[in-house]
């Protein structure tokens, strides 16, 4: 593994955890107002996107960091509008 890999995982752990406090105030909280869903929502496909990209180019980093952003906003995603759900029974 050369630098410039290193150099990409090590963004990856930072660019990819920015998500987990999201998620985890989302789960303790059990509150989504504040979310944006079509924010979500194009970081999501950005992510999936990305995936590809790095597929193709057999870039390890950039595969890893996307799909697990990737799977962190989808899963911000199915909080919100289970939240929503939720909200509107207790109503």
């Amino acid at each position: 593994m050369d630098l410039l890999q290193i150099v990409g995982l090590i963004a990856t752990v930072f660019t990819t955890g920015a998500y987990v406090p999201q998620a985890l105030k989302i789960i303790k909280t059990k509150s989504t107002q504040s979310l944006s869903v079509p924010t979500y929502t194009m970081i999501s496909i950005g992510s999936a996107m990305w995936v590809y990209y790095a597929f193709t180019r057999e870039d390890i980093p950039v595969m890893i960091a996307n799909g697990v952003t990737g799977m962190l906003t989808i899963a911000i995603l199915i909080l919100k509008f289970s939240a929503k759900k939720v909200e509107k029974k207790s109503v």
